[in-house]
């Protein structure tokens, strides 16, 4: 074999560089550690006899060697991501592996009990969950099914719409507010980005009283178990929980609808249909989800 042939983790080094601009974010990408992307790098340049990238304090820009090695690095990415669909979409049986991505709040109230019992249902295929309240690229494989709330899903995903989430004001139930005084709200933060919230807050004229905040539904909702305030939970969160009691109706301008998303080659996998239909008859006996059903 060239001694100077590029093999594919070649270009996986450098498209990881090229894209997160640092050897730091470029290790967090490939799993390895930082050092052995320097290493890697350093090889690469050695093997072709060209700088592929130029070194500053600001981090790691392409030469122009190295943004065409970069771009072609791109392209075989994509074709190798959309021939592993392609084949993966091939799997009739209902076996192997499944990535879930879901929020913390989603996997807390409602999804963890249906997760163990898919689980009792069909042990041949194994879970892996990611938590978070960030939309995984599924295009790239990073997870193969998503639920989550959303009014506008993805357009290039597919899917159902799984039920729709209600949410209404919630107070710890054994608070006391003092006569007189305004009750102390719990709120989110700017990192939490939810602005339907933030508005309907300042509508009501309570944003004032807010003097807690937390960057996921899942603090504001500890917060209010633990006597901070009050504040709006999604339903399925709130009306199980002794330690919390509504305050009035449900607040129509904040209800989102719940989606189970996938990507369009992953449509017909045994494991991914098995699963969104299991998890979808589960949601069906909720009497939280089952208005938009």
């Amino acid at each position: 074999m060239n001694e100077q042939a590029l093999q594919w983790d070649d270009l996986r080094i450098m498209l990881a560089v090229g894209r997160s601009g640092s050897l730091s974010g470029a290790a967090r990408t490939l799993g390895v550690s930082h050092a052995t992307v320097f290493r890697r790098l350093r090889d690469i340049e050695r093997r072709l006899g060209v700088r592929l990238f130029e070194r500053s304090a600001g981090g790691y820009a392409p030469t122009p060697a190295g943004e065409d090695l970069v771009v072609v690095a791109g392209r075989m990415e994509t074709e190798i991501l959309e021939a592993e669909r392609r084949v993966v979409g091939r799997d009739l049986r209902p076996s192997g592996s499944l990535r879930l991505t879901t929020t913390d709040t989603l996997l807390a109230g409602l999804l963890s009990p249906i997760l163990v019992a898919f689980r009792r249902e069909y042990p041949a295929i194994a879970l892996e969950v990611s938590v978070s309240n960030q939309l995984f690229d599924l295009s790239r494989r990073e997870a193969d099914v998503a639920i989550r709330p959303s009014n506008t899903p993805p357009e290039h995903l597919v899917g159902r719409c799984l039920g729709r989430i209600e949410q209404a004001v919630y107070a710890p139930r054994n608070a006391v507010d003092e006569e007189g005084d305004a009750p102390a709200w719990v709120g989110p933060d700017e990192g939490m980005t939810y602005r339907a919230l933030e508005r309907w807050m300042a509508e009501q004229d309570v944003e004032r009283h807010c003097h807690y905040r937390a960057d996921s539904l899942m603090g504001m909702y500890i917060a209010v178990r633990d006597g901070m305030g009050r504040a709006v939970l999604p339903c399925y969160l709130g009306d199980g929980d002794a330690r919390l009691t509504r305050i009035g109706e449900t607040v129509p301008a904040l209800a989102t609808s719940l989606w189970g998303l996938t990507h369009p080659d992953l449509r017909r996998v045994a494991r991914v249909t098995t699963f969104m239909r299991f998890v979808a008859t589960a949601l069906e006996a909720m009497p939280e989800l089952r208005s938009e059903l």
